[in-house]
């Protein structure tokens, strides 16, 4: 059967687009592992370490030859196909010229393309396999780059960490670069632009690597993330490398991401199979127990020992890590099962960054070990948050970054109808990576059946934050369009229909900060509350009980320097004392007044525990955990459940109602 593609070493399409032709081989994909200095910093180590999911390194032939674009695809060459494209030049300032490499290009707009050319020439064009990228990238070398072990200047484009476009953190203007194509030094193969410029889209779903020797590859069988290749302008040379892997949505549509072309047909390898289950999706009982509101006497106070719920190895470098594990989001499943998620990293701002998940199963006293929950590889995956609706569907949102950094943050949701064993598709429902989109754990549904995701409106300390509603069970959202005093707020409707929220900075009178809107978040009005601000790693929480109380959860005590402000509570003897640490207290009047400010702790001699990133504390008659991002859910059973960001704290309205033991302990 003759070959159905080019011979010739170079081949010019009707589009005036260049091709080289890639022969048939052999190659090593992926990056070793190297023994690691002793004392290197933890990103350091993980920067040096190779990403997780490059490993192992594993035999790759490709037993075909096929021909890539030495360019990537141009906005002269995109608009042939689509002229409507030429309206989002420039968006964001970048990529206006025709030779420029197009993006704001989705997955399925970069297969679009190819359909359509392919149509028009009778020629097979398609995206190239990771394999296939990786491969024609390294064209024989086995260096990080095909340049060596380092990569000349002429491929660094505004090498950072970028915040942009957001005006609070990035260089504006001076960080747009041009994204002109074809001005790099080209690999062994003639292709330019292999390290850098914008991101690849790649033809496979994202999964990992598997040890055996694979012919063809072409990827999973499915997934939520499809590949891109080859790094871009605004991040780290360490994301440029050869054997570097990114991927996203394939619905994303961002300034660093566009597409080169492959002539030839696809190989039709069958794809690698899916992962099996992870821990906390495994054992997940679908009935409802029988003893799922059966609690402790409801009359006697209860409060458990705090218990570890992040379990992470010691020497976590991926997909987990052992570094920093912060931003918790918690749900009580259907079941009675507890699901907790948090982001886990070497740095907040980094492109490792991703969200774990642990699950305590109905009945149980232990978490079980922590495993990935959700993550597009290498985009920074910022603040997660839960929700379960009074149908026993729950709802997952997260932040998701271009890049590194939590600051052009577009909004994703998921939704399980299974306790969390399985879960939808992740989609956007807030597509544009802006500002007031960082989602904060204090989800409910409102008296109307609007569905409020609180988002934290800037990426700084302060500048408050924005609601987003939904009125129809999360299919399309709105920004209500005020903006809540603090960030990282916790809000709750009164019943009256009114909200009410309290928020972290924007201090009014040395006091944290308390809103109130009458029209769903169009507006609020702004008024000190009674409680001390909180600071850096501390995030309070508001939450309707059962019972009908207002339960407000914060922190009194700057996290480093937990005797700077302090909470005065009142004993049982009616004598009043100062506290610092996680405390609580009740409204039984709408936010109006509050009381029984109690310590989240055993009232003890004094119990050392561990806080967030391994920190020692104690909890005891006078103190409490001094940080961490809470969540906080009541069971079925009354119970409240509270995580901070390591630990797992449990009680009951009774034990919030009795006043704290009055015996003086010295300190």
């Amino acid at each position: 059967m003759a070959d159905p593609i080019p011979t010739e070493p170079t081949y010019t399409n009707s589009l005036g687009m260049c091709l080289s032709r890639i022969e048939s081989g052999t190659f090593q994909m992926g990056c070793e592992t190297d023994a690691l200095p002793d004392h290197l910093t933890g990103e350091e180590q993980h920067r040096l370490h190779g990403d997780f999911d490059e490993h192992p390194v594993h035999p790759v032939t490709l037993t075909r030859r096929f021909y890539m674009g030495t360019c990537q695809v141009s906005n002269a060459q995109y608009e042939q196909f689509d002229p409507d494209h030429r309206t989002l030049r420039g968006k964001v300032e970048f990529s206006r010229a025709d030779d420029e490499a197009v993006v704001f290009i989705s997955w399925h707009d970069a297969v679009a393309f190819c359909n359509w050319l392919s149509e028009k020439e009778g020629q097979p064009y398609r995206l190239p396999t990771e394999a296939e990228w990786e491969y024609a990238c390294r064209a024989g070398t086995q260096t990080p780059f095909f340049f060596g072990d380092t990569l000349s200047e002429d491929f660094q484009k505004n090498v950072r960490e970028s915040w942009y476009p957001d005006d609070k953190r990035s260089d504006g203007m001076e960080e747009v670069v041009p994204l002109t194509v074809g001005q790099t030094p080209p690999n062994a193969w003639g292709l330019y632009d292999m390290h850098g410029n914008v991101e690849e889209w790649c033809h496979d779903w994202y999964g990992p690597y598997e040890p055996e020797v694979q012919t063809d590859p072409v990827g999973r069988m499915d997934g939520d993330f499809r590949v891109t290749r080859g790094g871009s302008h605004s991040t780290l040379l360490y994301y440029l490398r050869s054997a570097n892997r990114i991927a996203s949505l394939p619905e994303d549509k961002t300034w660093f991401v566009g597409f080169r072309i492959v002539l030839g047909p696809l190989p039709n390898t069958e794809p690698l199979p899916l992962l099996g289950p992870k821990q906390w999706q495994i054992n997940v009982r679908q009935d409802i127990p029988t003893d799922l509101t059966t609690a402790p006497d409801s009359e006697t106070p209860y409060f458990a020992a705090p218990q570890k719920y992040v379990h992470v190895p010691p020497d976590a470098q991926g997909a987990l890590f052992a570094h920093h594990n912060h931003d918790t989001a918690l749900t009580v499943c259907p079941n009675g099962d507890l699901l907790a998620i948090w982001y886990s990293c070497v740095s907040e701002r980094g492109r490792e960054l991703v969200v774990a998940a642990s699950r305590l199963h109905h009945g149980q006293t232990q978490w079980a070990p922590a495993e990935l929950f959700w993550g597009a590889p290498d985009r920074n995956n910022h603040a997660p948050a839960l929700w379960t609706d009074e149908k026993g569907t729950l709802y997952h949102f997260n932040g998701l970054s271009t890049a590194g950094t939590w600051g052009p943050l577009a909004t994703v949701l998921r939704t399980s109808t299974d306790n969390g064993v399985s879960w939808s598709k992740a989609r956007l429902i807030m597509p544009e990576h802006k500002n007031r989109q960082m989602p904060v754990q204090s989800v409910f549904r409102m008296q109307d059946h609007a569905i409020l995701l609180p988002c934290d409106a800037v990426s700084t300390g302060h500048g408050g934050t924005a609601t987003l509603l939904s009125y129809n069970n999360g299919d399309t959202w709105a920004d209500a369009g005020g903006t809540i005093a603090g960030i990282h707020a916790a809000v709750i409707q009164l019943n009256d229909g009114r909200l009410m929220a309290l928020g972290r900075n924007e201090n009014i009178d040395g006091k944290m900060p308390r809103s109130i809107s009458t029209d769903r978040g169009k507006t609020w009005t702004y008024s000190a509350s009674i409680f001390p601000p909180i600071s850096g790693g501390q995030r309070c929480l508001l939450l309707r009980l059962q019972e009908g109380p207002v339960l407000f959860a914060g922190f009194a005590g700057d996290r480093k320097e937990p005797e700077s402000m302090p909470m005065m509570l009142t004993d049982k003897s009616g004598q009043q004392r100062p506290v610092t640490g996680l405390y609580t207290a009740l409204s039984h009047d709408e936010g109006e007044t509050w009381s029984n400010i109690r310590l989240v702790s055993d009232d003890g001699p004094g119990t050392e525990l561990e806080t967030m990133d391994g920190r020692s504390f104690t909890m005891g008659f006078h103190s409490a955990e001094p940080g961490g991002y809470i969540s906080m859910r009541q069971a079925a059973n009354g119970i409240i459940h509270l995580i901070s960001s390591r630990l797992h704290y449990a009680f009951n309205l009774v034990w919030l109602e009795t006043p704290p033991p009055a015996t003086v302990r010295k300190r």
